[in-house]
């Protein structure tokens, strides 16, 4: 079994968990429908697929 030689400082800890926090999604409103939804995501709205302000898939379920 993996046993540490010395003790793991707080600050050698404490760096390797500065990324372990959450972040918001980035949110944004498009332009043709006016839905809000995630960037660089496509969404559906009435029935449709929308991707960049564009019409993907009509009739999309």
């Amino acid at each position: 079994m993996a046993h540490p030689k010395r003790k793991i400082s707080k600050t050698r800890r404490d760096k390797r968990r500065t990324h372990d926090t959450l972040t918001l999604k980035q949110l944004s409103v498009d332009a043709t429908t006016g839905e809000v939804h995630r960037r660089h995501t496509a969404h559906v709205s009435e029935g449709n697929l929308y991707y960049r302000g564009k019409l993907v898939v009509e009739n999309y379920q």
